[in-house]
């Protein structure tokens, strides 16, 4: 059999939600680039958790890396990494 054949198809997402776009405001001068890349992580985490939430999605466990890439796809956000995809999953956790 072909490796094609064994992958799994992508997941399609069946979000049809209103999403605006989060009015975007400066972040405060001078703290070390790393503070400034978790922030952002963490709110594109909770973005996706949100939208995950709202979808139907309540179960960490539900919550695949391909199913929380297919939401960001569907509310139009760049696709997100390993650290946060395990981060939405966290933030999940702690929603319940």
């Amino acid at each position: 059999m072909p490796a094609a054949a064994l992958k799994p198809p992508p997941v399609q997402s069946t979000l049809d939600l209103p999403y605006t776009p989060v009015k975007k405001r400066r972040l405060p001068p001078g703290r070390p680039r790393e503070w400034y890349i978790t922030h952002n992580r963490r709110l594109k985490a909770m973005r996706l958790a949100i939208a995950l939430l709202d979808s139907g999605v309540y179960l960490p466990n539900q919550a695949r890396n391909e199913t929380i890439r297919s939401t960001a796809a569907a509310i139009g956000i760049h696709p997100p990494s390993d650290t946060t995809c395990h981060m939405v999953r966290a933030l999940m956790r702690y929603a319940r």
